[in-house]
């Protein structure tokens, strides 16, 4: 068997078996190095030269954590949990409007959405909005794999179509560089176009959860729900103020610079000169922002590890290559096989962001030896890339959503988010990318 479908797959099996995630990735990088006839030392030294990968991400996801655990202290996410809780205080769950379901929702999706541009924390702010509204939730008797999969296409889509922010660095930084740095012409303006039809996937995929899958409601029986207690939080108006000018600071420092280390530090930075955090705390901010990302880092280094290990095997090319010998000139048939491996390729790695540089190597000279046009392999890599961003174990936009939901031990990352975003997320991409790449 191929060395990376089979990784693939026992890391799959083995996340489903509830093993840890770090776990099963290293696990699936030794197999899968010693299936393709790596020695041990060799793959373990594969491994280990990849783990550097992904240390950026990790201390990224540490400062973002900081940055989060200081908006948190202006008041904001307080003030509109709360006001939530206030509003359905005392109501019997049977005579609550679907409208105020339906509102919470859309509150969640334009935060989600907003944390990729507006407010570029990513998924450091979930573990700290989304908690305090379980009892919303569960007032509500709302599914919570419904939240999870709003909760993934926020975190997932904006990248996919909008230039700004994280889209910024996945369309221009990423996409667009390794395009021509593997000799297709294709232009900035391109790009965000070719991605639409990929994304209307994945708004199909949330429709049918929040109108099809998840839509009856489900109980949920936790005690801690019941403390919550509907009295506002007194705001501050000036660390309101505070929090308008970080992230504003943030934003424009990480469009500036291309790092969100450097953007959630300028953030940092502005909370604690404006008063928000008070100098003798900036250690315990940071250390609760870290501790708060910390198992979303580690999985993130392991992720980076096991790439290394994937390419080290040889097995993506040796894919590609079957997929070009076995199907002749069937330009349709290539398309989907392209989107299946993407799927794969990704699932394993967990990021999108950093699947692109390998996959765009053998893709796009393929591509062109199909008789893509520039438009069709944008959206071909582009899609081959966000696919398993949604259903992947290691994958943030999965691990984010369970760090929020899972908070009171009732919400299982693999059962509850994985496979949920999985089937409303992946299958979607797959129909529309192909369309898009068969229609460009």
């Amino acid at each position: 068997m191929n060395p990376v479908l089979l990784a693939v797959c026992l890391m799959l099996v083995l996340s489903v078996m509830r093993v840890n995630v770090v776990v099963a990735l290293t696990l699936s990088a030794l197999v899968g190095g010693l299936s393709a006839g790596l020695s041990l030392a060799d793959t373990v030294s594969a491994f280990e030269g990849g783990l550097g990968g992904g240390a950026t991400i990790a201390l990224s996801y540490a400062m973002l954590g900081a940055f989060a655990v200081a908006i948190s202290k202006s008041g904001i996410t307080d003030l509109l949990a709360q006001t939530v809780i206030k509003r359905l205080h005392g109501n019997n769950a049977d005579k609550l409007s679907t409208t105020i379901k339906y509102g919470v929702l859309t509150s969640i999706l334009l935060i989600a959405i907003s944390s990729q541009n507006i407010i570029p924390v990513h998924i450091a702010f979930i573990p700290i909005l989304i908690p305090p509204l379980l009892a919303v939730f569960a007032k509500l008797r709302m599914d919570r794999r419904l939240v999870a999969c709003v909760l993934t296409f926020g975190l997932i889509t904006p990248y996919m179509v909008l230039p700004i922010g994280f889209g910024g660095i996945f369309l221009h930084n990423i996409l667009l560089k390794n395009l021509h740095d593997n000799g297709l012409e294709a232009t900035a303006a391109q790009v965000p176009v070719a991605m639409i039809l990929p994304a209307l996937g994945m708004l199909t995929g949330l429709l049918i959860a929040v109108f099809i899958s998840y839509r009856k409601p489900r109980d949920y029986a936790v005690v801690e729900q019941e403390e919550v207690k509907p009295e506002l939080k007194t705001l501050n108006k000036r660390h309101i103020l505070v929090a308008g000018i970080a992230i504003v600071a943030t934003l424009s420092t990480q469009l500036y610079s291309g790092s969100m280390i450097i953007g959630a530090l300028a953030g940092f930075v502005v909370f604690t000169v404006g008063g928000v955090i008070a100098w003798k705390e900036t250690h315990d901010v940071f250390t609760k922002g870290v501790h708060m990302m910390a198992m979303i880092g580690f999985i993130m280094i392991a992720a980076a590890g096991f790439a290394a290990v994937m390419k080290s095997t040889g097995g993506v090319e040796t894919l590609v290559s079957y997929l070009s010998i076995s199907i002749g000139d069937n330009k349709a048939l290539a398309a989907l096989l392209m989107l299946i491996i993407g799927l794969l390729v990704t699932m394993g790695i967990g990021s999108s962001f950093s699947t692109i540089p390998i996959i765009a190597t053998i893709y796009v000279p393929l591509a062109i030896a199909f008789g893509f046009s520039p438009m069709a392999t944008i959206a071909l890599v582009g899609t081959a890339a966000a696919l398993g961003d949604a259903g992947s174990p290691a994958s943030d936009s999965t691990l984010g959503p369970t760090s929020g939901l899972n908070s009171d031990g009732k919400h299982d990352h693999i059962r509850d988010t994985v496979i949920p975003t999985f089937i409303h997320y992946n299958l979607p991409l797959i129909i529309f990318g192909w369309i898009a790449a068969m229609s460009l």
